[in-house]
């Protein structure tokens, strides 16, 4: 068996006007795709594997036109070279848009498929927040999602979509696509699967799998900053069995809409000075505050100060906050030094509407990894400790503050830019507390702007009539 994996996998809000070019993605080309541990599931199955390219990026705002020909041509090219293929893996995000174009995968997908021709078998893994079209489902013959947000089940999405490549290669069966939009579209922070009624919409889902005829059975959220017409939630069945595949494709959709108004946020959530009202007449800790509207891994710019500014004015004691993207405040650092004061402008770095703030700063703690890009300082402004960092970053795991000396368990206030936290922050945080931000991916979504979508949708137009519609991919057709 001749499988060749690549693919592209970042998340694109339209509401921000920060492009990402070549240099925001790690890219993986040839025999480093192998050697990477991301990968490392692919020796499974005795298949001789092709890699090509995959490029990965943290979410932020639409990749630009360039960036994407330059890594689809690259793809391609190594594609074009591989044949003959039995099939291909395609480790996506779903959630990619490109300047000029309203469905980027779609483009990707598609391009690949003009190159390998109609027999050979393509599966695809998917982030549960990805947008699916009918263009992408009618290259496919193999689609499997991700099943938990936070996201603590990429590799086991990844190795789904491998097996059954794998199986339809090995048993000569040949599975297929059906998909039902449903048109609601709700932030990953009202529809996380540790909470109702996400989680029980979630947990059904493998029993589904279990049925004759049906492979592997997905629910897509969908992304809700992204305002194109393929913007929408589905459910996505693959399967050997056309009809049990409409029918579990139908089934997953109606469950959706039927609950679509009992979502709601699972920590405490309010508005940013109402939320750190809360804050400072909590006793415990530590507290873990999410600056929701500028969220990295939601697509967030990283650059914004708002949080920093309130806890300013209010002259808070003992809050760390990690991070904010400022590479010329990480550079005004690096120039000073160590235990130098200075005056430095933080905040609004990227986007020019950012808020910003200028203050007394003594820097703290400088990190050089080599790169300039890479850096990051810490800088302390009164009772404040701030993270700063030359590149858009999160700073969800553990080992982003012990890095720096800081333990998050013992901090009074942690503020990080997220919406839900991540599984390594939400078990330690006592309590967890989400501010209603601003910023490019805030949680407002009844007042996003909402031009290009492709008809009615929940929670703009909070009644009207649905039945699902399953479609088959035209390859199955």
């Amino acid at each position: 068996m001749r499988i060749a994996v690549g693919g592209i996998h970042t998340e694109c809000s339209t509401y921000s006007p920060v492009l990402m070019g070549e240099q925001d993605f790690r890219v993986f080309r040839g025999a480093e795709l192998l050697e990477a541990e991301y990968f490392n599931f692919l020796g499974e199955g005795r298949a001789e594997v092709l890699p090509l390219l995959h490029a990965r990026a943290v979410p932020g705002g639409p990749v630009s036109r360039v960036a994407y020909d330059a890594f689809k041509a690259e793809f391609l090219d190594r594609l074009k070279a591989c044949p003959p293929l039995d099939g291909l893996y395609l480790a996506m995000h779903g959630a990619m848009n490109v300047e000029g174009m309203d469905d980027a995968e779609g483009d990707w997908i598609s391009s690949a498929r003009a190159v390998v021709g109609p027999d050979v078998i393509i599966s695809a893994s998917y982030d549960l927040h990805g947008n699916v079209s009918q263009t992408i489902v009618d290259q496919l013959d193999i689609f499997a999602g991700y099943r938990t947000a936070p996201h603590i089940d990429v590799r086991e999405t990844m190795v789904r979509a491998w097996t059954m490549l794998l199986k339809a290669l090995k048993t000569g069966e040949k599975p297929g696509v059906a998909w039902a939009k449903i048109p609601v579209l709700l932030p990953g922070e009202k529809t996380s699967t540790e909470d109702e009624p996400a989680k029980s919409l979630y947990e059904v889902l493998p029993g589904y799998d279990t049925r004759p005829g049906i492979w592997d059975a997905n629910f897509m959220i969908g992304y809700v900053w992204a305002d194109e017409p393929r913007a929408t939630a589905c459910a996505v069945v693959t399967g050997s069995d056309r009809e049990a595949a409409q029918a579990v494709a139908a089934e997953i959709a109606q469950s959706y809409w039927d609950a679509r108004q009992n979502f709601r946020f699972g920590p405490v959530t309010e508005p940013l000075e109402a939320i750190l009202d809360i804050a400072e007449k909590t006793a415990t800790g530590p507290i873990i505050l999410a600056d929701s509207g500028d969220n990295p891994t939601g697509g967030g710019v990283g650059d914004r100060a708002d949080v920093l500014a309130a806890l300013i004015a209010r002259n808070w004691q003992g809050a760390l906050l990690g991070g904010i993207t400022d590479r010329p405040a990480v550079e005004a650092c690096f120039a000073a030094g160590e235990g130098a004061g200075l005056s430095l402008k933080i905040g609004g770095s990227l986007d020019p509407q950012s808020p910003s703030v200028t203050v007394e700063a003594k820097v703290l703690k400088l990190d050089d990894s080599s790169a300039a890009d890479q850096r990051q300082a810490v800088v302390g402004i009164g009772g404040i400790t701030v993270i700063l960092a030359a590149r858009r970053r999160p700073y969800h795991m553990i080992s982003d503050f012990t890095r720096l000396g800081f333990d998050p368990k013992a901090m009074k206030l942690l503020v990080v830019k997220s919406g839900y936290l991540s599984p390594e922050l939400a078990p330690i945080a006592n309590p967890n507390l989400m501010a209603l931000t601003e910023g490019v991916i805030n949680q407002d979504i009844e007042n996003l702007p909402n031009r290009r979508r492709d008809g009615d949708f929940y929670p703009w137009k909070p009644h009207f009539d649905y039945m699902p519609e399953p479609i088959l991919s035209a390859r199955w057709r």
